[in-house]
């Protein structure tokens, strides 16, 4: 059996990084409500990579230490591998969001393979600190560094919902001849009686009110809104076929305050659940607009 206090530094380092960078892509490894990555093979796959990069992270301590700057190299090629992931994730979900009855949307594509790339950045970062606290320092500091890096990787796997900008309330759904409202928010024209029916008998109605005008303008993006559709429809189901583009959910902006009225059909038609699922929408990145950092003032040029 390995005995760990007995070996040479480099060796302790090497293994320690590589086990603490493997713990970290675990704990950010979860297929959720979205089904994504797959299991098991989607999640073998990123486990996979999970431990090239902590392998990675762990060897480049002893190669920096040994002025072997070549074998750092290396570590530019991992990042090319990681950027062709994101490409590769990216592609796969564009090719199957066509087949959903509400899609995700490209920003929400986009914003899934950001994360899968960056999150084996982090497990670099965890392997790195483990092997350099080891290397330098002791095994057990090494394990102390790795511990507060895990906790830090497992801090940034996340970001923020839709419930730090935004509070979201139940309204009525209503029809003004063939105009529909959620609350006092025009969505849409229907023409069919049918459609009215099964609308008034199934929908549910959602206002998002944005707390500055920096929620107001992240709001307002489309691909935000599409997440949000996306994301309660999956959880809650839709009331729906394909074919049906009148029961598509819809999420339509109040121009004069910035308050979203959200329109959907789900299976289970329970109000305070689709309330509380719509809050946890995550917030994505590249939707996030903040005009008030702009400090634009007269005569300023940009």
């Amino acid at each position: 059996m390995l005995d760990v206090f007995h070996i040479s530094e480099y060796t302790q380092g090497i293994l320690i990084g590589t086990v603490f960078g493997i713990v970290a892509r675990l704990t950010m490894l979860r297929t959720d409500h979205r089904q994504y990555p797959t299991y098991p093979h989607g999640r073998i796959i990123h486990l996979a990579l999970g431990v090239i990069a902590a392998a990675l992270g762990s060897l480049a301590v002893p190669s920096l230490l040994e002025k072997e700057y070549t074998a750092v190299t290396f570590l530019t090629l991992a990042a090319q591998q990681f950027r062709d992931v994101r490409n590769m994730e990216r592609q796969t979900l564009k090719n199957i969001d066509s087949m959903e009855l509400v899609p995700r949307g490209a920003t929400y594509i986009e914003g899934i393979a950001m994360v899968f790339e960056g999150r084996n950045y982090m497990v670099i970062f965890t392997a790195f600190t483990a092997s350099l606290c080891t290397i330098v320092f002791a095994w057990y500091w090494g394990i102390l560094a790795g511990a507060a890096a895990l906790a830090l990787s497992n801090r940034f796997k996340t970001g923020k919902s839709i419930s730090a900008i935004a509070d979201v309330d139940n309204a009525e759904i209503r029809m003004d001849g063939p105009d529909l409202y959620v609350g006092d928010i025009y969505i849409m024209n229907v023409g069919l009686e049918e459609t009215r029916k099964q609308i008034a008998e199934h929908g549910l109605g959602l206002i998002v009110k944005p707390r500055n005008k920096n929620s107001r303008v992240t709001l307002a993006n489309v691909g935000q809104r599409q997440a949000m559709l996306h994301d309660v429809s999956t959880i809650m189901g839709v009331f729906r076929d394909t074919g049906e583009p009148s029961l598509m959910p819809m999420a339509k902006l109040d121009m004069s305050d910035g308050r979203l009225a959200v329109l959907i059909l789900p299976q289970e038609k329970d109000p305070e659940v689709a309330r509380k699922v719509l809050l946890r929408v995550p917030l994505l990145e590249s939707a996030v607009r903040m005009p008030s950092e702009a400090h634009v003032r007269s005569g300023e040029q940009l």
